[in-house]
C-alpha cells in the first residue's frame, strides 16, 4: 500500500457517520427495551448488535492507524478481549444456581478453536488464492505459539488432572495461583511484542512501509479525532456487552429449540466476539499483510485466555460463583490436533493453500461435533 494511498484510507475513514449513529441508536434501543418486547424487537437489537460490534473494531482500528504496529493489533485484541469478559461476567452474574458453571470455558475454547482453525485457515486460503504464497516473520508466531500453547494447558487440560477438586474445576487457591499465572505470560508476551522485539511482529518486506504508514497516521489523525475514536470505542463497547446479555436468553433459547447442546451458546457469544476481529485478519490478508493476520489473531487468542481468565476467576472467587474449566477428551483431542497442525504448518515462514485447507477442515468438524455430539 502506497504512502498516498494509505491516506486516501484515512481519510476516508472518517466520513463514515454511521459508526456514530448506530451505537447511538442501540443505546436508545436497548433503554426502550423494558417497554417494548417482541420477536421482531429482538431482531432490531441483534442488527444493532452486529453494527454496535463493526462500529468497535472501526474505531480500534482509526486509534491503531495512530498507535502503529504491533499496537494497534494489541489494542484491537484488549477491545474484543473487554467485550468477551464483559459479556461472561454479565451473564454469570445475572444466573441463577449452576446455569453458568461452564460458560467461561465453553467460550473460551470456542474463541481459541475458531481463532486457531477458523480465522487462521481462512487467511491463510484467502492469502494463497490471490498470492500462492505469503511470508511472515517466524521469531513473532512462534512466540505467540509456544505462550499460546502453555496458557491453553493450563486453563482447560489441567484441571482435569488435579485431586483437589473433581469435575474439571480448581480449588479457588488453585484458580487464583494458575490465573495469575496466564495473567504474567500473556504480560510478558506483550512486553516482547510491543518493546522488546517489536520487529518480530513485522513482516520482513513491510518494515520501511509500517514506519511510513505510522508517520502518515501521525499527521493525519488529529488529538481531537483520536479522543473523539477513543470515546466511541468505549460507547460501543459498553452496548455492545449489555445488548448481548439482553439477547442471551433468545440465543439459548433458540439454541435448545434445535435441540443443540447448551455449549453451543459458548460458540455464539465468541464468534459475536472475535467477528471484529476477524473481519479485520480477512482484509489483511486479502492485501498481502499475512503477518497483521497472524498478530490479530494469536494476540487475541493469548488475550481472550491470557486475559479474560484470569478477570473472570477473581469474579468467580470474590463472589462465589462455581466455574468448571476442564474440557472434556473429545474436546483436547481437538485442540490438540489444533495445536500440532498449526505448528507445523507455520513453522517454514511461508503459507501456503493447503495449510489453509486443513485448518478450515478442522474448524468445520469442530463446529459440526459442537452442534451434533
Amino acid at each position: 500500500m502506497s504512502k498516498i494511498k494509505y491516506k486516501q484510507v484515512i481519510k476516508k475513514k472518517y466520513l463514515s457517520g454511521w459508526t456514530v449513529l448506530i451505537p447511538v441508536l442501540a443505546w436508545i434501543f436497548y433503554f426502550a427495551s423494558a417497554v417494548f418486547s417482541s420477536g421482531f424487537y429482538s431482531l432490531i437489537l441483534s442488527v444493532l448488535l452486529l453494527g454496535s460490534v463493526l462500529a468497535a473494531v472501526y474505531h480500534s482500528e482509526v486509534i491503531a492507524h495512530r498507535l502503529g504496529e504491533p499496537f494497534g493489533t494489541l489494542l484491537l485484541a484488549f477491545a474484543i478481549t473487554v467485550i468477551e469478559v464483559g459479556l461472561i461476567i454479565s451473564i454469570m452474574m445475572g444466573a441463577e444456581g449452576l446455569e453458568t458453571v461452564t460458560l467461561a470455558r465453553d467460550t473460551v475454547f470456542a474463541a481459541v478453536m475458531i481463532i486457531l482453525t477458523g480465522i487462521i485457515g481462512i487467511c491463510i486460503v484467502i492469502g494463497s488464492v490471490r498470492y500462492r504464497e505469503q511470508t511472515f516473520t517466524l521469531q513473532g508466531v512462534s512466540t505467540a505459539l509456544i505462550t499460546l500453547t502453555a496458557v491453553v494447558v493450563f486453563v482447560l487440560i489441567l484441571p482435569n488432572y488435579t485431586v483437589s477438586h473433581t469435575g474439571g474445576e480448581y480449588t479457588s487457591f488453585q484458580l487464583l495461583f494458575i490465573a495469575l499465572v496466564s495473567l504474567a505470560l500473556y504480560l510478558g508476551f506483550t512486553m516482547v511484542q510491543t518493546m522488546r522485539h517489536r520487529s518480530f511482529f513485522i513482516s520482513p518486506q513491510n518494515k520501511l512501509l509500517a514506519d511510513q504508514m505510522e508517520q502518515s497516521s501521525n499527521e493525519l489523525l488529529s488529538r481531537k479525532k483520536m479522543l473523539v475514536s477513543c470515546f466511541m470505542l468505549v460507547v460501543c463497547l459498553g452496548i455492545v456487552v449489555l445488548m448481548a446479555k439482553l439477547l442471551s436468553k433468545d440465543v439459548e433459547h433458540i439454541v435448545l429449540s434445535f435441540g443443540a447442546p447448551k455449549s453451543v451458546v459458548g460458540v455464539i457469544i465468541a464468534g459475536i466476539v472475535l467477528l471484529p476481529e476477524g473481519l479485520a485478519a480477512f482484509r489483511a490478508a486479502k492485501n498481502d499483510q499475512i503477518q497483521t493476520s497472524l498478530n490479530l489473531a494469536f494476540g487475541s487468542a493469548l488475550a481472550s485466555i491470557g486475559l479474560s481468565i484470569p478477570a473472570i476467576a477473581i469474579i468467580s472467587v470474590i463472589f462465589g460463583i462455581r466455574m468448571t474449566l476442564g474440557i472434556d477428551i473429545k474436546s483436547t483431542v481437538l485442540l490438540g490436533l489444533s495445536l500440532f497442525i498449526i505448528t507445523v504448518s507455520l513453522a517454514t515462514g511461508k503459507t501456503n493453500i493447503m495449510q489453509g485447507v486443513v485448518l478450515v477442515g478442522i474448524f468445520l468438524i469442530y463446529l459440526f461435533i459442537s452442534i451434533v455430539p
